[in-house]
């Protein structure tokens, strides 16, 4: 739990470092980000009638869709794939709304991305992880198995040359420690 909260800090720090130089920035949280992130559903369609970007960036090139992904929000994620959003934009650091999703264990999300062509192997720039490290690292195992089931690759290796079995054994996660090797 202290490591999860850890890295959870490590990433929300990181996040908060971004400039505010980028293309369909505002400099206030935009009201679709704000309203995606909280899966204010009313406000979320009020705004999407008026044609609000649907791609609109914040401070850290964040989108509405990374917004509702991250804090589990299905329905927004649904309704903002319907208005068009591009479910593999990345933030500056290369995160994806389904990075996003896998490490907070929301499934029903990353099968929602899935089932819209999101990028299953992804990898972020900043230590070369995907959703599925994500996943087994934090021992999310309803997560590895989807992204497993999805045909994730789990021998992709991060910037440190460690896999997604490798950071499961680290953290002691045995029943996705099991399931990764059933995958070779």
């Amino acid at each position: 739990m202290y490591r999860s909260l850890l890295l959870f800090a490590s990433l929300t720090l990181f996040l908060t470092a971004c400039s505010q130089q980028e293309p369909n920035f505002e400099p206030d949280n935009p009201p679709l980000i704000t309203a995606a992130e909280k899966g204010d559903m009313s406000e979320l369609d009020r705004l999407l009638t008026q044609n609000s970007t649907i791609d609109v960036v914040d401070a850290c090139h964040w989108t509405p869709l990374m917004k509702a992904a991250l804090n589990g929000h299905a329905e927004a994620v649904e309704r903002l794939l319907e208005a068009g959003a591009d479910v593999n934009l990345t933030d500056k650091g290369g995160y994806s709304a389904i990075m996003l999703a896998a490490s907070n264990n929301h499934a029903r999300v990353v099968r929602l991305l899935l089932k819209r062509g999101a990028n299953i192997d992804q990898v972020e720039s900043t230590g070369g992880w995907t959703a599925l490290i994500w996943a087994a690292k934090l021992g999310h195992g309803e997560t590895v198995e989807t992204l497993l089931t999805h045909q994730a690759n789990p021998g992709l290796r991060d910037l440190k040359g460690r896999s997604a079995l490798d950071w499961a054994r680290t953290q002691g996660h045995q029943a996705i420690i099991e399931r990764l090797s059933e995958r070779g």
